[in-house]
C-alpha cells in the first residue's frame, strides 16, 4: 500500500498501489519513488501528466483537433496508474486545457492530484496571442485559471516565458504577492535561462524550472541545469520525447498528413534534413525498449531523467490508450551502458 509521505495533506496524496502496464497488460504492482520539486513540500512522482495538446485545434501552437472525452479519459488513466500531477498552462487552447482538466478532476474518485498551471501569454477575442508580465493582466489570469479549474488554489504557478523581458520585475513581484494571498502554493519560472533567474531571485526564491529538455534539444546542460542544481531550483522538464517524435508512433507518412494548424508541422526536427536522422534515433530507442517491453518515448523520457538535476519530466497523452504506453515511465529506468549507446549515437550524428 502506498503511505502518503504528508498525511496533513492528504489530498495531494494518492492512497493506492501504484500500477504500470508492459506490453499493454497489467503487471506486479510497484511503488513509484516520489521527489522534492525544489524548495517546496511538493512530491512529485518522475513523471506528470502533459496538457498542452489536449487544448484543442484553432490556435497558434496547437496539435490540431482534439476529443475532449478522449481528453479526459487520458487525465483520468494516467491518475489511476499512479501519476500525481498535472500540468497545464491558460494559453493552451486559449482556456481550454484548464477547463478539461477541471472536467477530469470533477469525474475522479481519487485523491485530487497536483495541478500547475501557467501564466504570462494572453490572447484577443480573435485569438490572436500577446505576452504580459503586468502585475494588473497576471491577477487577472491567475482569477481566469483559478474559476476555469474550478480551484482555489493552484500548487505550482509559473512564469510560462520571459516576455516582454523589461517585466520580469513586477512580474515576479506578482507572483510572490499571490503566493503570500494564499491563491498559489509555490512560485516557478519556464523557459529562463541563468541571468533571468538571478533577476528573478533577488526578488523572491524560485521553486521550480520548466525548461525544454530531450535528447534533440540539449542547450540547458550547460548552463541552466547546473545552476538550477546549485540553487535548490527544481526542474520539471518539457517535450522529453521532442512534441512525440521520438514515441516510436510518428512516421514521414504521419507526419505529411498531419492537420494544417499542427505546430509540428514547421518544426526542423519534424523535416527534412534532421527528420531521417531522427527516424533512425527512434529505431535505437526501440531496440532497447524491446528488451525491457516498453515503448522508445519510454526510454526517451528515461534519458532524460539520468540527470541529478532534473526533478522529473512532463509527459503529455492524448488517450487513455497512449498513457499506457507510456506510464512505465513512472519507473523504467536506463541502465549506464544504456544511456551510452544513446549518447554515442548523439555524438556521432550531430544531434
Amino acid at each position: 500500500m502506498y503511505v502518503c509521505p504528508r498525511p496533513h495533506h492528504a489530498v495531494h496524496c494518492f492512497l493506492r498501489p501504484r500500477s504500470r502496464i508492459y506490453g499493454g497488460d497489467m503487471a506486479t504492482t510497484i511503488s513509484t519513488a516520489l521527489k522534492t520539486l525544489g524548495n517546496s513540500d511538493l512530491q512529485l512522482t518522475s513523471i506528470g501528466f502533459g496538457a498542452w495538446a489536449i487544448g484543442g485545434g484553432n490556435w497558434e501552437f496547437a496539435w490540431g483537433p482534439q476529443d475532449d472525452d478522449e481528453s479526459v479519459g487520458a487525465i483520468q488513466r494516467a491518475l489511476e496508474l499512479g501519476v500525481n500531477w498535472i500540468d497545464t498552462a491558460a494559453i493552451y487552447g486559449l482556456g481550454h486545457s484548464e477547463e478539461v482538466v477541471a472536467k477530469a478532476l470533477k469525474g475522479w474518485s481519487g485523491a485530487r492530484p497536483l495541478v500547475f498551471t501557467k501564466c504570462s501569454m494572453r490572447w484577443h477575442e480573435h485569438r490572436s496571442i500577446y505576452r504580459s508580465m503586468k502585475a494588473a493582466s497576471l491577477r487577472e489570469e491567475l482569477e481566469g485559471s483559478l474559476r476555469r479549474l474550478g480551484l482555489e488554489q493552484i500548487d505550482l504557478y509559473q512564469v510560462h516565458w520571459p516576455n516582454p523581458e523589461t517585466e520580469i520585475e513586477e512580474g515576479w513581484e506578482a507572483l510572490a504577492k499571490f503566493k503570500e494571498e494564499g491563491k498559489i502554493r509555490w512560485i516557478g519560472v519556464s523557459n529562463f535561462n541563468v541571468e533571468q533567474m538571478k533577476r528573478a531571485q533577488k526578488i523572491a526564491p524560485i521553486t521550480s524550472l520548466q525548461p525544454p529538455y530531450s535528447m534533440l534539444r540539449r542547450a540547458i546542460e550547460a548552463e541552466i541545469l547546473p545552476f538550477a542544481q546549485q540553487n535548490g531550483i527544481g526542474v520539471i522538464n518539457y517535450s522529453p520525447m521532442v512534441s512525440g517524435l521520438l514515441t516510436g508512433k510518428m512516421t514521414a507518412e504521419r507526419i505529411a498528413v498531419l492537420p494544417a494548424d499542427d505546430w509540428r508541422r514547421r518544426s526542423v526536427e519534424f523535416n527534412e534534413p534532421r527528420l531521417s536522422r531522427n527516424m533512425r534515433l527512434v529505431d535505437l530507442l526501440r531496440e532497447i525498449g524491446r528488451g525491457h517491453g516498453v515503448e522508445p518515448g519510454v526510454v526517451a523520457v528515461a534519458w532524460t531523467l539520468r540527470k541529478p538535476a532534473v526533478t522529473a519530466a512532463i509527459v503529455g497523452g492524448r488517450s487513455a490508450r497512449q498513457v499506457e504506453g507510456l506510464v512505465p515511465a513512472l519507473s523504467f529506468r536506463l541502465s549506464q551502458d544504456e544511456y551510452g549507446q544513446i549518447n554515442a549515437f548523439l555524438a556521432e550524428n550531430g544531434a
